[in-house]
């Protein structure tokens, strides 16, 4: 992958699921690079990893929206109001711009349950009219911001575009058959083995995704990797308790671990993993990968 990389600009776009796999990415990677041929670094939303022997960078950004928003802090972003600009999304495409292969994510922050603020304008007056819309039209409305991006700023004969699809959870095991109430990944050790289970993830919003990313191959074809039916059997891979912690559990956390585990993310290695097996076959076999599927 590295080989085919030379020379070339890889860009992770969005949250932080994105960002498990864009590090995912790089725990493969890494041990093929000589220590002393490669960095990394993080100022700000941009981390970069440099194999320098093979002139390829591979970045993350966050923008977990995509569009600009009050949550684009790359630490500070655990907002209980979530507000997004409505106009050009300038401030984080000019990262975007040169990027040879580029891998958005978005889905997490969109399923708040609330509707979606946008603001109105291009600058920071927040005074301005604030227009709320259904999670799924302002999820609409975004997408086709980016495909317009695309269509103006990316040469398809010489870059790539990929889409990943929404990351499962798993905060209610009565889903997959449990009685328990308040039940969670949790202790799961096992896969779900029933093939038919779907979960909650929001088919609406993978629709949405489908129907704007579908239209978008008129010029810049972009590649969907759908990693969320693969991902939904998998319960048993999160995190659960064993994540960073801002503070310390509570007493009463400490009694009922269910109550902090993570049902969010993924441990690593684990299923990120799997999910950058398939962008590889999409990069670079894609008639090969296409027939796979």
């Amino acid at each position: 992958m590295l080989e085919m990389l030379r020379g070339k600009r890889m860009l992770f776009v969005g949250d932080s699921l994105n960002r498990e796999q864009y590090v995912s990415l790089l725990c493969l990677l890494h041990r093929a690079v000589p220590e002393g041929a490669r960095s990394f670094e993080t100022v700000d939303a941009l981390s970069i990893f440099r194999a320098k022997n093979y002139d390829a960078t591979i970045e993350f950004y966050w923008a977990p929206l995509l569009a600009e928003s009050n949550s684009d802090d790359g630490v500070e972003h655990a907002l209980d109001d979530r507000v997004i600009r409505g106009a050009p999304m300038d401030r984080h495409s000019r990262f975007w711009k040169g990027a040879d292969v580029l891998v958005f994510n978005s889905y997490l922050w969109w399923i708040t349950g609330a509707k979606i603020q946008i603001l109105r304008g291009a600058d920071n007056d927040l005074s301005k009219a604030i227009v709320e819309m259904e999670a799924e039209d302002a999820y609409r409305l975004v997408l086709h911001q980016v495909v317009r991006w695309l269509d103006t700023n990316v040469d398809p004969k010489k870059s790539r575009v990929f889409f990943v699809t929404a990351s499962p959870t798993h905060t209610n095991s009565q889903l997959w058959g449990e009685e328990m109430e308040g039940g969670n990944c949790y202790g799961q050790k096992a896969p779900i083995t029933d093939a038919s289970y779907r979960g909650s993830t929001s088919s609406a919003m993978l629709r949405v995704a489908s129907e704007v990313l579908g239209a978008a191959s008129a010029r810049v074809p972009v590649g969907v990797v759908n990693v969320t039916q693969m991902s939904e059997y998998r319960r048993d891979a999160h995190t659960q308790v064993y994540r960073e912690l801002w503070a310390p559990p509570t007493p009463e956390q400490l009694a009922d671990p269910r109550s902090y585990a993570d049902c969010t993310h993924w441990c690593l290695p684990g299923v990120p993993d799997a999910w950058n097996e398939l962008l590889y076959w999409k990069l670079f076999f894609p008639a090969a990968s296409d027939q796979a599927l």
